[in-house]
């Protein structure tokens, strides 16, 4: 049995998380731009998962502590 690799399951999870804020600001109704709260939340998470997804597909990881360099 092979294990996942760790960062294939995060960018998995990412994708997953991505999809279901997607669905939601599409579903959402009539947002007044600007003025909208929990519209302009899920605008920022979908831009913060964007960015975890552009780091996670990194060529290369940056080594931390923890890895083996």
């Amino acid at each position: 049995m092979s294990r996942l690799d760790p960062l294939a399951a995060a960018r998995d999870a990412v994708r997953a998380e991505k999809r279901r804020v997607a669905a939601e600001i599409s579903s959402y109704l009539g947002p007044i731009a600007g003025c909208d709260e929990q519209f302009n939340y899920l605008l920022d998470t979908r831009r913060r998962l964007e960015c975890a997804l552009a780091e996670l597909d990194r060529p290369e990881p940056i080594p931390t502590p923890r890895q083996p360099l």
